[in-house]
């Protein structure tokens, strides 16, 4: 895979609106810890008390078995909320590391309003930790760049 495509592809993870900033990831992590903290809560004082639950007939018995299985999706859910943070901080990672590779290479990319632009990057300036290159005094998001070729 050449430079330009996985370009491309990081550019692409780096954009969608899918992916949250590190103070979003961060306080959807403390919101998932209150919920995990609050849900416990629930099942302790449930379990400790029957019929706080509403079914007298089960004897606690299934409800027991039920707050288990519901503890493990929450521990499930949870991790899968850590991967999707690990895995988006990986690909800002790399685009940022691609961009830097990109210094001084002639590039051709899309202004945005259908025109193209050729230049070598000059420099990588950073929004929100993902990396746009510098061309001709202007800045450019990587899901921009079209070509990459080597400064003659």
């Amino acid at each position: 895979m050449d430079v330009a495509n996985l370009s491309d592809a990081v550019a692409s993870l780096a954009t969608n609106p899918n992916l949250k900033s590190a103070s979003q990831q961060a306080l959807a992590k403390s919101n998932s810890k209150l919920n995990m903290e609050a849900f416990l809560k629930i099942m302790a004082a449930s379990m400790s008390n029957p019929s706080f639950s509403g079914d007298s007939s089960s004897g606690g018995a299934s409800g027991a078995t039920d707050y288990v299985s519901q503890l493990a999706q929450f521990s499930v859910l949870q991790e899968l909320t850590d991967l999707e943070t690990t895995i988006a901080q990986s690909a800002a990672i790399q685009q940022q590391q691609q961009a830097f590779a990109l210094m001084g290479k002639k590039i051709m990319l899309n202004d945005g309003q259908g025109s193209t632009i050729e230049g070598t990057v000059s420099g990588v300036q950073f929004s929100k930790g993902y990396a746009k290159l510098m061309v001709n005094g202007q800045a450019y998001s990587m899901g921009n760049l079209i070509q990459v070729g080597d400064a003659k």
